[in-house]
């Protein structure tokens, strides 16, 4: 049974950091791309970073360039998305995904 449990979401003010993780069982996870989504009630799903199963790479979006970082621990079997900065444009549930598969979603709020 593939299972992504996303955590670490919260209500913060604008500035403040968090970190998220999406921890992954059921499917041989350090053979994956792992990749952060959010999304905001109406709008569609947006990818916000990516990082490669082989050799690491990472892709951000412009909006989080240079404030959220994503890493693996392929050990644990889970990813991490640390968000430094926040802005009020961050709020949104945020998804991890692997393999096709979705995490339930953690939100994060962040106050202005």
């Amino acid at each position: 049974d593939v299972q992504l449990q996303a955590s670490g979401g919260g209500l913060v003010q604008a500035g403040a950091s968090l970190r998220l993780s999406c921890a992954a069982s059921g499917f041989t996870f350090d053979k994956y791309a792992v990749g952060w989504f959010r999304q905001v009630p109406g709008k569609e799903r947006e990818v916000v970073s990516c990082i490669n199963s082989i050799d690491g790479r990472r892709y951000y979006a412009d909006s989080v360039r240079d404030r959220f970082t994503i890493s693996r621990d392929n050990a644990k079997n889970t990813v991490y998305l640390q968000m430094n900065n926040l802005k009020p444009e961050d709020t949104a549930v945020y998804y991890c995904v692997a393999d096709g598969h979705w995490g339930q979603g953690t939100q994060v709020t962040v106050s202005s």
